[in-house]
């Protein structure tokens, strides 16, 4: 399923051009802290599997005022980079391609 483009940001890497998107509102689980932050990668010229990744940060909109970085374009250039390594096939249709890059997450208690 391809991302929406309302609210997604373009990013060159390596030549090729993708869009990326965090979500605006938390997941509920998010919302309280327990899970980490993501966001979705996709090319930008067409269809095919999206990137989503993991961070290892809480996201910026919790309930309980988790101090978070914001995510940075130079974040999702490497995260674009290690995904292309480790077999992201961006051009091919398929099942999303998922990449946790949430080790040293703390949950809120």
């Amino acid at each position: 399923m391809a991302m929406g483009r309302k609210g997604s940001r373009r990013i060159v890497v390596g030549g090729t051009a993708y869009r990326w998107r965090m979500r605006r509102k938390p997941t509920y689980l998010q919302a309280l802290g327990w899970t980490p932050c993501a966001y979705a990668v996709e090319q930008a010229d067409g269809p095919g599997t999206t990137l989503v990744v993991s961070t290892d940060q809480p996201h910026p909109s919790n309930w309980f005022g988790c101090e978070a970085q914001p995510v940075l374009p130079s974040d999702v250039a490497r995260a674009v980079q290690l995904a292309l390594c480790e077999g992201w096939n961006p051009s091919t249709p398929g099942s999303p391609f998922h990449l946790d890059s949430s080790a040293g997450f703390t949950p809120s208690p």
